[in-house]
C-alpha cells in the first residue's frame, strides 16, 4: 500500500509539475482565449510550440476570427502558417468578405493568399478590390507610353486614353490573368475599333462608341477581374499617316522610275559606244582594203593586165572625184 501510495503521489506530482509548466508557459494565452470565447486546450498550445509556431500569434488570430463569427480552428490556422501563408491577412480578408456579403471560404482565401505570395499583393487587397472597384489606366503610365495610337480608315491617327473600372473576381482569382492582360486586351480592342471607323471625325463626335464596342467583347474572360466599365478619358488627333504613306510611296515610285531611266540611258550609252567601235572597225577594214589597191595595181602592171594609159585614166578619175567632193564641201579622198 505504501508503495502504491508513493507511486500515486509521484504520478500526481509529475502531472502537477507538467500542469504548472503548461500554465506558466501558456497560462496567459490560454486565459485570454478562454475569456474571449475561443477556448484552446493546453495540449494544443504545447503542440504549437513543438512545431515552432508562434502560439500567441495563432491564438490571437483565432480569437479575432471567432469573435467575428468565423469558426476557424487552431489546426486550420497553424496548417496555413506552416504552408508559408499570412494567417492574419487571411483572417482579415474573411472578415471583410463576410461584412460585405461576399462568399469566401477559408480554403479559397488560403489559396489566394499563397498565389499572391511574392507579387506585392495579398488576399486582403483582393477582397477590398472586390468590395471597392479600382480604376486601371490604359495604357499603363509606367510603360512609358501615354496614349493608345490607332489609325482610322481615312489615314488619320487617333490618340486615346482609357480608364477601366474593375473588381476582383474571387472565383477566378487563382489562375486568372492579371491586370496586364486587361490592359493589353483593352488596348487591342481600342485599336481595332478605331481601325474599323471610316472617318476619324466619327470617333471625335462619339467617343463612347469605342468603350461600348470594347466592353461588348467580353475582355474579362479567364481573368482575375470583372470589368465594370471602360471610359474614354481623352481623344486627340495625330498625324495623317495615310497622306504620309502616299507621299512616301510616290517618292519611292519616283526613285524607281529614275533608276529605270538611268538604266535605259546607260544601256543606250553602251549601245552607242558599241556602234562607235563597230564603225571604227569597219573603217579599219576599209583602210585595210584600200591599202591593197596599190598592191593590186602593181600586180596588174607586172602581169601586163594594166597599161600606163589605164593607170593615168584612173588617176584622172580620182582627181576628178576629189575635186567634186571639195566643191560639194565633202572630205577630200586620201
Amino acid at each position: 500500500m505504501n508503495l502504491l501510495l508513493t507511486v500515486a503521489i509521484a504520478v500526481l506530482g509529475v502531472f502537477g509539475l507538467a500542469l504548472l509548466f503548461l500554465l506558466a508557459s501558456f497560462g496567459a494565452v490560454w486565459l485570454r482565449a478562454l475569456a474571449s470565447g475561443a477556448a484552446v486546450g493546453l495540449v494544443e498550445l504545447f503542440a504549437l510550440r513543438l512545431r515552432g509556431i508562434p502560439v500567441g500569434f495563432i491564438v490571437d488570430n483565432r480569437i479575432t476570427a471567432v469573435k467575428s463569427g468565423l469558426p476557424l480552428t487552431i489546426d486550420d490556422l497553424s496548417t496555413h502558417f506552416l504552408a508559408g501563408g499570412h494567417v492574419d491577412m487571411v483572417v482579415q480578408a474573411l472578415i471583410a468578405a463576410q461584412r460585405a456579403g461576399i462568399h469566401l471560404d477559408f480554403n479559397r482565401a488560403c489559396a489566394i493568399d499563397l498565389a499572391t505570395k511574392g507579387t506585392g499583393k495579398n488576399v486582403l487587397d483582393a477582397v477590398k478590390t472586390s468590395v471597392n472597384p479600382r480604376v486601371i489606366d490604359c495604357p499603363n503610365p509606367a510603360g512609358g507610353k501615354g496614349t493608345i495610337d490607332a489609325v482610322a480608315k481615312d489615314g488619320i491617327v487617333i490618340k486615346a486614353k482609357a480608364r477601366v473600372t474593375v473588381r476582383t473576381n474571387l472565383d477566378r482569382f487563382v489562375g486568372g490573368a492579371t491586370e496586364e492582360t486587361i490592359i493589353a486586351r483593352v488596348g487591342e480592342g481600342i485599336v481595332s475599333t478605331i481601325g474599323s471607323v471610316e472617318n476619324y471625325k466619327l470617333v471625335l463626335e462619339n467617343p463612347d462608341r469605342i468603350s461600348k464596342t470594347v466592353l461588348d467583347k467580353g475582355l474579362d474572360a479567364n481573368t482575375a477581374f470583372e470589368i465594370l466599365s471602360i471610359d474614354i478619358a481623352d481623344v486627340d488627333v495625330g498625324e495623317n499617316v495615310g497622306a504620309k504613306l502616299q507621299a512616301e510611296q510616290a517618292e519611292a515610285n519616283k526613285l524607281k522610275a529614275q533608276a529605270e531611266a538611268e538604266a535605259r540611258r546607260a544601256n543606250a550609252v553602251a549601245l552607242e559606244q558599241e556602234n562607235v567601235a563597230r564603225v571604227a572597225e569597219m573603217r579599219s577594214r576599209v583602210v585595210e582594203a584600200e591599202a591593197e589597191v596599190p598592191l593590186a595595181l602593181a600586180e596588174a602592171f607586172r602581169k601586163g593586165n594594166l597599161g600606163a594609159m589605164d593607170y593615168y585614166r584612173l588617176r584622172n578619175l580620182q582627181a576628178d572625184t576629189s575635186m567634186r567632193e571639195n566643191i560639194a564641201g565633202g572630205t577630200p579622198a586620201a
